[in-house]
């Protein structure tokens, strides 16, 4: 669960197939993973609380170590939200393998046009914390990917051949509400900009809830 959108979905998707979601684990990545979304990682407990389920932060170096206690425990299945990176579906599936566990995609290979338009259909709103792509610019950050910011991204897709879900690493989203679960309220938050790319840095934030019924 890094708070964006994909794992969000996948993990919507996830409990609507009848897993039994009893955790949300949080990579606390290094900048310039290759594996794990950076920006905004430590405020991903508020996006699962969202959904109502406990979240674990973790290092990165640190992660297969406790998925592995979890299968012992009898955990039975990890969920990602992997859309398109082989680099990460492999080495995701190869772990899971070697721990005797399934791996869940429900997002792979999907078409990314759709995918999007599915955040919006779902009332999923999200907004980008990340750019680092051409046409991306520091406008862009903060924007939500509701149906007037999902035609901007396809514009510019279309434009630039950029990966409409910013899978290739061109964006990074963070995921605010969801339907009936309440919203997380940004409270402070800053910018930083280098070069030709940055990042919307939550500083403070918490889980309004108090509109939910």
């Amino acid at each position: 669960m890094s708070g964006g959108k994909d794992s969000f979905l996948a993990t919507l998707i996830a409990l609507e197939s009848g897993f039994d979601v009893v955790m949300s684990v949080t990579v606390i990545a290094e900048e310039h993973s290759l594996m794990y979304h950076y920006p905004n990682a430590s405020m991903a407990r508020y996006v699962s609380g969202l959904l109502g389920i406990e979240n674990v932060m973790v290092e990165e170096g640190k992660l297969w170590e406790l998925i592995g206690n979890l299968a012992r425990d009898g955990i039975g299945a990890v969920v990602v939200g992997a859309i398109a990176s082989d680099y990460q579906k492999t080495r995701v599936e190869m772990k899971c393998t070697e721990l005797g566990i399934l791996m869940f995609a429900p997002l792979w290979r999907k078409d990314q046009g759709m995918l999007l338009n599915e955040i919006v259909m779902r009332s999923i709103d999200a907004i980008l914390v990340s750019v680092s792509a051409e046409g991306l610019t520091e406008d862009h950050l903060g924007m939500h990917l509701d149906r007037d910011g999902v035609e901007r991204i396809m514009e510019l897709s279309r434009k630039y051949g950029m990966n409409p879900s910013g899978e290739g690493g061109e964006y990074e989203s963070f995921v605010l509400s969801f339907p009936g679960a309440g919203r997380i309220r940004i409270r402070r938050s800053h910018r930083v900009w280098r070069g030709s790319g940055g990042y919307l840095i939550i500083d403070d934030a918490g889980l309004d809830q108090s509109s939910v019924a």
